[in-house]
């Protein structure tokens, strides 16, 4: 099963007779809220143009529990995820497609989400929302009928921050955020600045191509050989709050890479002063 589709192959798909459920992740990082700024509004983003048939998905209330001691995106309380997935048209048996903005992190995120509970066909839509040729809808849709999926945890590897520590000295954990933020040169949301001692930078934007696509599958391969994957080596992800870090994931996968999410990330890890922090360049 591919992982991404690409916009002409969507669009033949959904003016097929078995189209996909489509869904918008419409969904960005600020830093400008800390200082008064109105956030990202993604349902508003929606309405003003979406591809026609899709349902919004609030990555924010949909696929993550309230910010807390578990990080700014904790896991979704699955019954809870479960019926927002199956509001939105969602189908154990009929194939998925996700997409948002461009950067693949939102919709990645979905995309995990839907394969560690369970869901067998869940694609992302490569290069996102700006990709897409044909005709946008505005508004707000709804499914046309309600789904029956029934997420089931479990499906993708996990890891907890004991874990994600651990990793980093028996195999490999890619922080997926930006080089400053890992290094420790800025920190704009989370209580310090560095990385996990051990973690080698990794960020993401580096999987795609400068239009917003992911690299070819052997380019990838190369990318991730080059920051210390080998044959056998167990691979781990994290970033700040376990968002783009599914972009990378899904990035390993078009590489063929097996890897686990370490969902709290960098807003859970540097939440506890107990817990080491590691910064400039050098892993350790």
């Amino acid at each position: 099963m591919k992982a991404i589709i690409s916009a002409s192959e969507l669009a033949s798909e959904l003016a097929g007779a078995r189209p996909p459920t489509l869904l918008d992740i419409r969904w960005q990082l600020s830093t400008a809220t800390a200082a008064g700024a109105a956030p990202f509004d993604g349902r508003a983003e929606y309405a003003a143009g979406h591809i026609p048939g899709a349902v919004f998905v609030d990555l924010d209330t949909d696929l993550a529990d309230p910010p807390g001691p578990a990080g700014r995106h904790p896991l979704p309380d699955i019954e809870r995820f479960g019926a927002a997935m199956r509001a939105a048209g969602v189908f154990s048996d009929r194939p998925v497609v996700v997409y948002d903005g461009g950067q693949g992190w939102a919709a990645a995120r979905a995309w995990w989400l839907l394969r560690f509970t369970g869901h067998p066909d869940v694609r992302v839509l490569d290069g996102g929302l700006p990709a897409w040729e044909g005709s946008l809808a505005t508004g707000i849709e709804t499914a046309s009928e309600q789904g029956d999926f029934r997420p089931a945890p479990g499906a993708l590897p996990l890891l907890d921050a004991d874990g994600a520590a651990a990793l980093a000295r028996t195999g490999l954990l890619l922080d997926a955020r930006a080089g400053e933020r890992y290094r420790g040169e800025v920190e704009p949301i989370d209580p310090v600045g560095g990385h996990i001692p051990g973690a080698v930078s990794a960020p993401t934007a580096q999987n795609l191509t400068e239009t917003g696509h992911f690299l070819p599958q052997e380019e990838l391969a190369e990318r991730f050989k080059a920051l210390g994957v080998t044959e056998g080596t167990e691979v781990g992800v994290y970033c700040g709050s376990g968002v783009s870090a599914a972009q990378q994931v899904l990035a390993l996968t078009l590489a063929g890479i097996p890897a686990a999410l370490y969902v709290g990330s960098w807003s859970e890890w540097s939440s506890d002063s107990n817990r080491p922090v590691a910064v400039g360049p050098d892993p350790q």
